[in-house]
């Protein structure tokens, strides 16, 4: 099919520190699962009430991973941009599983901390965003701003 589009958005806060796994090739991917969560007020009772999603997350590209090795921590607050991909695996019984999975790694990758800097890298109001080919973009705003009901 041509002209189709496979792009994810999150934005969330890790639930886990990251997981780094090394290759024999010297290669790393990082994983990390992503928690975003929905809160409404419930129309019959007026109880405010809260709903988390969680997202795996597989980061490829040796600058991303570097930046995830040194400055994410469970709970940091980040933007990722990806795509879906969705493996197929078989379990210890011989058991067909697949799992689907948010992949930052190409062009279209990116992740960008928005928890500001990590402690110790100094107190600016900027934030780093790396895409999956290792550039590296410096952002002076603040994006939490432009969205209503982020704290």
């Amino acid at each position: 099919m041509s002209g189709s589009v496979n792009k994810v958005i999150i934005i969330g806060n890790l639930g886990a520190d990251p997981e780094i796994k090394s290759f024999t090739n010297g290669g790393k991917i990082a994983n990390l699962r992503i928690a975003t969560s929905k809160r409404w007020k419930d129309r019959q009772s007026g109880e405010v009430k809260e709903a988390t999603e969680w997202h795996s997350v597989v980061i490829n590209g040796d600058g991303l991973v570097g930046v995830v090795e040194r400055y994410l921590k469970k709970g940091s607050k980040i933007y990722v941009e990806g795509e879906l991909r969705t493996r197929k695996w078989q379990d210890r019984d011989g058991n067909d599983k697949y799992t689907t999975e948010v992949v930052v790694a190409g062009m279209g990758g990116s992740l960008t901390m928005l928890d500001g800097a990590p402690s110790g890298e100094g107190s600016s109001n900027r934030h780093r965003n790396q895409n999956a080919m290792g550039t590296d973009h410096d952002l002076s705003y603040d994006l939490n701003d432009d969205i209503p009901g982020w704290d």
